[in-house]
C-alpha cells in the first residue's frame, strides 16, 4: 500500500476519476428496469418451481410465476447424459412455436444435426415444426472455429441475428465449448457473454458440461464455479444409479435403477422452489420435472 501510494505520487498511476454516471439511486435505477414477466419453457413440472413476493395486508405472500423470469440467464448444469440439450431444445422448440425468434447456438454439434433434434422434439411436443422452423436461428459455431474460437465474432454474429430477426431468447449449448482446453479463461469468457445477454435484454440459457468427478448436485461446472457465480441461476440436473440399500430407501427406487434429480440452484430474478425434485427423460425423448424427493 505504501508502495502504491509513492507511485500515486509520483505520477506512474493516472489519477483516480469519479464516474459519476454509473451513480444511480434505487428509483432511478428502477426507471431503466424492465418489467419482469414468466416465460414458459416448454418443460413439464419446470414453470410451477418459480414464484414472485409481494406484501398484502400486511401478509408476504407468494405468488406463482408460470415460467422462468424474463431477462434472466440460466446455467444448465450436469454430467453427460442428463438431458442438458433436451431441456433446451425444449425451450427453443416453445418460444418459436409460440411466434418468437431464437437464437440458438451450437458449439458441440453442426446446425444441421441440432435442427434434426429440435425436429424430433417438437414432434414429442405435439407440435408441426414446419410451421414455425425458421423461428429458431441457428448460428453454427461447431463448424466454424472462429467463431467457437473467438468471442467477438461470436458476439457481433449474435448481435447480427437478434437486430435482424428480432430475438429475445437466446440458447448457447455449450458454453464449456467455447473454453475447453483453457480454462483459466472460463470467468472472463461467461463473464462477457452474460453481460452481453443483459445488454441485448435476451432471456438466455447455458448449457454447461460438469466435470465427472464435481460432486452430482453441485453448481460446479468446467472452469469451477465460473459460470454458476456469474449468471442469474443455475440448474442443475443428476443422474444417481442405486447400487446400495441406501440408496433405494432414500429415493424409493431399487437396486440398478438409475434415478435422476433436478434441482433450482439460485435465481436473482424471483423466488424458486430451492427442493431437489425427481427428473424423468420420457420414451419420446421430453425431460419431465416430477415431485420433490422424500414427498
Amino acid at each position: 500500500m505504501v508502495s502504491d501510494e509513492k507511485e500515486y505520487r509520483a505520477g506512474s498511476y493516472p489519477e483516480p476519476e469519479i464516474v459519476e454516471e454509473a451513480i444511480l439511486v434505487g428509483s432511478k435505477a428502477l426507471e431503466k428496469a424492465p418489467k419482469i414477466y414468466p416465460v414458459p419453457t416448454g418443460i413439464e413440472g419446470l414453470d410451477e418451481l418459480f414464484f414472485t413476493v409481494e406484501v398484502e395486508d400486511g401478509k408476504v405472500i407468494k405468488k406463482p410465476l408460470g415460467g422462468i423470469p424474463a431477462y434472466s440467464v440460466f446455467n444448465i448444469t450436469g454430467v453427460s447424459d442428463t438431458g442438458k440439450s433436451l431441456m433446451v431444445e425444449q425451450f427453443a422448440v416453445k418460444q418459436a412455436s409460440e411466434g418468437k425468434s431464437v437464437a440458438f447456438i451450437t458449439v458441440e454439434s453442426p446446425a444441421n444435426f441440432v435442427v434434426t433434434a429440435l425436429k424430433l422434439r417438437a414432434a414429442a411436443m405435439g407440435f408441426d415444426f414446419s410451421k414455425f422452423e425458421d423461428n429458431i436461428i441457428l448460428i453454427d459455431a461447431a463448424s466454424h472455429s472462429k467463431l467457437r474460437e473467438n468471442i467477438p465474432d461470436l458476439l457481433a454474429t449474435l448481435a447480427f441475428v437478434i437486430k435482424n430477426y428480432g430475438v429475445k431468447f437466446t440458447v448457447i449449448d455449450s458454453v464449456t465449448g467455447l473454453f475447453e482446453a483453457r480454462e483459466m479463461m472460463a470467468r472472463t469468457v461467461v463473464r462477457r457473454l452474460f453481460n452481453f445477454m443483459k445488454k441485448w435484454y435476451q432471456t438466455a440459457l447455458f448449457v454447461s458440461q460438469k466435470r465427472s468427478g464435481h460432486e452430482e448436485l453441485t453448481a460446479e461446472a468446467a472452469g469451477g464455479y465460473a459460470v454458476g457465480h456469474i449468471v442469474d441461476g443455475s440448474m442443475v440436473l443428476a443422474k444417481e444409479l442405486i447400487d446400495s440399500s441406501y440408496k433405494a430407501k432414500q429415493y424409493g427406487a431399487k437396486i440398478g435403477d438409475v434415478v435422476r434429480l433436478f434441482r433450482v440452484d439460485g435465481c436473482r430474478l424471483s423466488g424458486h422452489d430451492i427442493r431437489t425434485h425427481f427428473m424423468e427423460i420420457t420414451d419420446t425423448g421430453l425431460v419431465r420435472i416430477l415431485g420433490p424427493v422424500g414427498e
